[in-house]
C-alpha cells in the first residue's frame, strides 16, 4: 500500500468521523426536542389542550345597555376577540417584545443567539409564543438547571404546536388575555377598564404603550403603586414604537412628556356599581346551577366557567340612583349626627340605658369577628375582652374610609349612627329592574334594604286599601267622607281590643274626598274604607299585586303596621301604572356559556290585579299625593308642621303619582313615586327602629326617602337616552267613573296643610 493510499484513507477516516460528530451533535441537539415532542420529558399539552387551553374565566354580568356591570371570578379575565384590540397596542407588543413575531414560527433563533452571546443582558430571547406557551402550560420558571432546561426545551415545542395551529392574530390575542396586569386585572380587556375605565378598542397609544410596558414585570410596573417607575417604562416602550417607525420621533417626544392618566375602576366585588344587586344575583346563580347541570352532568363554575348573565339593571339608571342616594344621604347624615350631639343614648331614641347595651351586645355577637372567635374555639369572655381591646381599622365615613383607633365595640356604635337607604325602579310594562340599590356602601353595610330587609310601610300601603275600594264598590275620587274620629270594634275582626286610629295632630272636622284624603294621608277615611271592603279582601289584592310576605288580616294594615320589602312594594305598585296587569319583576333576561350559546331565556309571569280603570282612578288619587299632599314639595316649596319652609323646589311639571310613608316615631321614612313607564320606591332609616330623628320634620319620608327619588328622576329625565316618559298616565276608554271634582271641592284645606304623619 502506498503512502498516499494510506494519507487517502485516513482522510476518509476523518471526514466519516468529522460527519459522525457532525450528525451525532445535531441528533443529540435534536433528541431532547424529540424526546419533549413524544412526551418522554414529562406532560405535553395534546392537541384538544392546545385548542381549548384551560383558563379561568370570569362570569361577566351585563347590564340591558350593553355595559359589564362586574364579575364573578378566581381569575378576573374575560377574554377578546383580536379584531377588539387597538392596532397601536399590538404595535406596542411587537416593538417592545417581539420585533420579528411576524416572521418566525415560534422561536426567534436570532434572539436567542443574542441573548446567549449577552449572557441574557441584551433581553431574555423569549417570543410572545414561548411567553404565551410559558403562562398557558408552565406558568413559573423552575429553580433546578436541569428542571429548568428541560422546562425550556417543552416551552420550545409548544410554541411551535402554536404557531401551526393559530394564526399570528390568534396568539396575540390569547397572550394578552391571558396576562395578569395586578390590581383584579387579567387580560387586556380587565386592565384597560380598571386602569383607564374604557374598553380595549378606545385605548390611546400612550395608554397601550403602559400596559405593555407592565408585560416586563407587573409587580415591579404596577401604576398604582410605582407611578414614576412604570411611566418610565412607559417611555422606553414609545422609544422602541419609535425605533420600529410605527410612530415618528415627533409623536414620542410629545407622547413621552404625558402624565400615566389613570382612570382607576377597580373591579372587586365591592368595588363599581350595583354591588347589591350583584350578591342577590350571585345567590340566584347558585341555585340555578344545581338545578342546570352541563350534558356530561357536571356543574358550571361561577367563578371559572366564562358565563354570561344579561341583566335587566340598566346602568346610566343604576349610576344616577346610586348618586342620587349619595348625595342626599351625605347631607342628611350630617343633620343627624349634628342632632345625635345632644341625645344621652345616641344614637337610639326610646331606650334605656340597659336597652342600649343589651342592642350592642346583640350586634357584637352578630359581627365577623365574634363568628370568627367561636369558631377558633374562644371562650366568650374572651372574645368579649377583645371587643373592649383598641384596635387599628378604617371605618367608614361620607368623605372617605378614614385609617382610625378604637375598640371594635366602638366601631359597633359609631356604625349604628348610620341612617341607611334602599332604592328599586321597576319597567312597569316589562317588569325589568332598572336600578337596585341595596344600601349606602356594600363594603361596610352589606345587608340589602332591597330584598332581604322588610320594615313597616306606613302609610304608603294606603294605596292598597284605597285600590280595593275603588275596584270593589266603583267609589270616585271625588265621594265624599267624614273627617271625624272611627272605631272598629274588637269583635267585628277578633282582635283583642277596639281599634281607634288617630289623625296626625288629632286634626279632624269636615268631609273629605278621597283625593283629599289621600293627600293628606287621613287615617280615618283609610279606617273608613278598609272597614267597608274588609281587611281580608285588601290583603288578597296586595298579595295579587307582587307582595309575598304575611299579611295580617286586620284593619290595622290600613296604616302600614306590616312589614314588607322595597322589592315587594315597588313590584306591587308597579301594577297600578301598568293598567292593573301584574308583571313580576324580571332580573334577568338570558344567560349563555362562554361561547355564546344561551342555556336560558327568561319570561315574567304576568297576571290581571284589578281593572284597567280602577288602576287609572289609584294613578289619579296618588296625583293627588304629589300635587297638594304629602309629596307637593316635588313641585313646590313646603312648610313643616312648625310653618317652617323646608325640602326642595324641584319644579316637576309632568304627571307623578305617588305616596309617602313614616312609620311611628319616624323609624321608617318611605316614598313611592310612579311615571308612565317607571315605577321607584325609596326606604331611608337606622338599622335598629330606635335609630330615627327626634322630629318630624326631618324625620319623615317626604324629608328622608322623597328627595332620593327626585335627584334619580331629575338625572333620568336630564339622560334623554333613557326616555324615561313626562306623559300623562294613559287615560282609558269609556272611563265610568268620575273624576273632575270642581264642582265639589271644599273649602276646608286644613288636612292638606298637613305633612306626612306617623301611622300608628
Amino acid at each position: 500500500m502506498t503512502k498516499n493510499t494510506t494519507n487517502n484513507s485516513d482522510f476518509s477516516n476523518y471526514i466519516k468521523w468529522f460527519w459522525r460528530i457532525i450528525i451525532g451533535g445535531v441528533f443529540l441537539a435534536i433528541l431532547p426536542f424529540l424526546l419533549a415532542s413524544f412526551g418522554a420529558l414529562g406532560h405535553m399539552p395534546t392537541f384538544e389542550e392546545l385548542e381549548n387551553p384551560e383558563n379561568n374565566l370570569a362570569t361577566e354580568v351585563i347590564s340591558i345597555d350593553g355595559k359589564t356591570l362586574g364579575k364573578y371570578a378566581v381569575e378576573n379575565r374575560t377574554p377578546i376577540k383580536y379584531k377588539d384590540i387597538p392596532q397601536n397596542l399590538v404595535e406596542a407588543l411587537v416593538a417592545t417584545e417581539d420585533e420579528r413575531f411576524y416572521s418566525h414560527s415560534g422561536i426567534d433563533f436570532k434572539g436567542t443567539l443574542r441573548a446567549v452571546l449577552s449572557l441574557g443582558k441584551s433581553g431574555g430571547g423569549s417570543t410572545i409564543t414561548q411567553q404565551l406557551a410559558k403562562m398557558t402550560f408552565h406558568k413559573r420558571e423552575n429553580a433546578n438547571m436541569t428542571k429548568k432546561i428541560i422546562q425550556k426545551i417543552k416551552e420550545y415545542v409548544i410554541s411551535v404546536r402554536l404557531e401551526r395551529q393559530y394564526t399570528k392574530s390568534e396568539i396575540l390575542a390569547m397572550y394578552l388575555n391571558k396576562y395578569d396586569f395586578l390590581n383584579q386585572a387579567v387580560g387586556i380587556r380587565s386592565a384597560a377598564r380598571i386602569y383607564f375605565g374604557k374598553e380595549p378598542k378606545q385605548l390611546t397609544v400612550e395608554e397601550s404603550a403602559m400596559l405593555v410596558g407592565m408585560l416586563k414585570n407587573s409587580s415591579l410596573y404596577n401604576p398604582i403603586r410605582r407611578e414614576k417607575r412604570v411611566k418610565q417604562r412607559r417611555n422606553v416602550v414609545l422609544k422602541q414604537m419609535a425605533r420600529s417607525e410605527f410612530i415618528t420621533e415627533q409623536v414620542k417626544d410629545s407622547l413621552q412628556k404625558l402624565e400615566l392618566g389613570l382612570n382607576i375602576h377597580r373591579e372587586g366585588h365591592s368595588d363599581g356599581y350595583a354591588t347589591y344587586f350583584r350578591e342577590y344575583l350571585r345567590d340566584f346563580m347558585k341555585k340555578w346551577i344545581k338545578e342546570h347541570p352541563k350534558a356530561d352532568g357536571k356543574y358550571y363554575n361561577l367563578h371559572r366557567d366564562g358565563l354570561k348573565i344579561y341583566v335587566t339593571i340598566d346602568s346610566r339608571m343604576q349610576k344616577y340612583a346610586e348618586e342620587a342616594m349619595q348625595e342626599h344621604m351625605a347631607n342628611l347624615q350630617r343633620s343627624f349626627f349634628k342632632e345625635q350631639k345632644r341625645n344621652k343614648t345616641a344614637p337610639f331614641y326610646d331606650l334605656e340605658k340597659e336597652e342600649v347595651t343589651k342592642t350592642l351586645e346583640q350586634a357584637m355577637k352578630r359581627s365577623n369577628r365574634w363568628k370568627r372567635m367561636k369558631k377558633a374555639g374562644k371562650s366568650e369572655k374572651e372574645i368579649k375582652k377583645t371587643f373592649h381591646k383598641k384596635t387599628e381599622m378604617s371605618v367608614f365615613s361620607w368623605k372617605g374610609d378614614i385609617d382610625t383607633i378604637m375598640t371594635p365595640m366602638d366601631s359597633i356604635r359609631y356604625y349604628k349612627h348610620f341612617l341607611r337607604a334602599g332604592l328599586m325602579a321597576i319597567e312597569p310594562q316589562t317588569g325589568h329592574v332598572k336600578a337596585w340599590v341595596g344600601g349606602i356602601n356594600y363594603k361596610h353595610f352589606q345587608y340589602d334594604a332591597v330584598k332581604q330587609q322588610k320594615r313597616q310601610v306606613g302609610s304608603t300601603f294606603k294605596p292598597f286599601v284605597y285600590a280595593t275600594a275603588i275596584n270593589q264598590l266603583k267609589l270616585s275620587p271625588c265621594d265624599s267622607f267624614p273627617n271625624t274620629p272611627y272605631t272598629i270594634p274588637k269583635e267585628k275582626y277578633g282582635m283583642p281590643e277596639d281599634w281607634s286610629p288617630k289623625n296626625a295632630g288629632e286634626k279632624y272636622g269636615g268631609m273629605l274626598t278621597l283625593k283629599e284624603a289621600l293627600a293628606g294621608s287621613v287615617n280615618v277615611i283609610t279606617a273608613r274604607l278598609i272597614d267597608k271592603v274588609h281587611p281580608k279582601t285588601v290583603a288578597r289584592l296586595a298579595h295579587s299585586a307582587g307582595i309575598t310576605s304575611e299579611i295580617p288580616e286586620v284593619p290595622s294594615i290600613a296604616l302600614g303596621s306590616v312589614d314588607l320589602s322595597l322589592f315587594e312594594m315597588v313590584g306591587a305598585y308597579a301594577t297600578f301604572a301598568n293598567k292593573g296587569l301584574r308583571v313580576e319583576q324580571m332580573m334577568i333576561t338570558r344567560i349563555e356559556d362562554k361561547n355564546g350559546t344561551i342555556l336560558e331565556q327568561f319570561i315574567p309571569d304576568t297576571k290581571e290585579v284589578l281593572s284597567e280603570e280602577s288602576a287609572y282612578v289609584v294613578l289619579n288619587l296618588m296625583e293627588g299625593v304629589t300635587q297638594s299632599g304629602s309629596g307637593r314639595r316635588l313641585r313646590h316649596w313646603t312648610r313643616n308642621p312648625d310653618k317652617i319652609i323646608t325640602g326642595h323646589p324641584y319644579n316637576f311639571k309632568n304627571a307623578i303619582a305617588g305616596k309617602t310613608g313614616t312609620t311611628q316615631n319616624q323609624s321608617d321614612g318611605w316614598f313611592m313615586g310612579i311615571v308612565p313607564n317607571l315605577a321607584t320606591g325609596v326606604w331611608v332609616g337606622g338599622e335598629d327602629r330606635a335609630t330615627h330623628f327626634y322630629g318630624i320634620g326631618k324625620g319623615q319620608g317626604a324629608s328622608m326617602a322623597l328627595p332620593i327619588w327626585a335627584l334619580f328622576y331629575k338625572k333620568c329625565y336630564a339622560d334623554a337616552s333613557l326616555h324615561i316618559s313626562q306623559d300623562d298616565f294613559e287615560r282609558p276608554n269609556n272611563l265610568s267613573i268620575k273624576l273632575d271634582c270642581s264642582q265639589i271641592d271644599s273649602d276646608d284645606d286644613n288636612s292638606l296643610d298637613q305633612d306626612d304623619e306617623p301611622d300608628f
